[in-house]
């Protein structure tokens, strides 16, 4: 019998060391070096501190600030809590949320609402807005900062990014920081 147990032990042994230590160091160590920003989780990094993730949406409330789409995630953007709601598009409590949303939106003088303005990301952790949407609160954001409306505007569509999958998107974080760049007088 230990004759039979001894090449498997072995086998798990070698596997082990090979599949679990050696690969993930192997693909780590390629990663760092092809791609390290993405690697180390495409950190924005502003005036020597991190500010956030380009991967990860945060929770911006303020009127000065543009927002970002709704999250199911915890209590807002909270990766650990990373999900969707689950609620189905029967579920009463997803329609009255949504029609809360919209409702806030219209009396903010909103004709045409973009659909990421009030559904939530499968993740709930989306760090990108539609253009439509990043548009739709540029008034609001031009009255609470006093900025032209117009330059506002051209820094959003400068920010508009289109890869090659998927729907034109604004990063939020990168938007918010050349706002504060405006705002300050740089050439953001």
């Amino acid at each position: 019998m230990l004759t039979h147990l001894r090449p498997a032990f072995v086998l798990l042994v070698l596997l082990t060391l090979l599949t679990g230590i050696a690969y993930p160091l192997a693909i780590t160590g390629i990663a760092q070096v092809a791609l390290p920003h993405a690697a180390n989780g495409s950190l924005i990094v502003a005036g020597g501190k991190v500010v956030g993730s380009e991967l990860i949406g945060q929770n911006w409330t303020s009127g000065r600030y543009f927002h970002g789409r709704p999250s199911a995630a915890g209590s807002g953007y909270d990766a650990m809590a990373s999900s969707g709601s689950n609620l189905g598009p029967t579920s009463a409590k997803l329609l009255d949320r949504v029609k809360q949303d919209v409702a806030t939106l219209r009396t903010a003088g909103s004709p045409a609402i973009p659909a990421d303005a009030v559904t939530t990301s499968g993740s709930g952790l989306d760090p990108d807005i539609s253009p439509a949407f990043a548009l739709l609160q540029v008034d609001r954001v031009a009255k609470a900062r006093g900025l032209d409306e117009a330059a506002l505007a051209r820094l959003v569509t400068s920010l508009v990014a289109d890869g090659a999958v998927g729907e034109p998107r604004v990063n939020v974080l990168l938007l918010n920081m050349g706002l504060d760049r405006l705002s300050s007088g740089g050439n953001g």
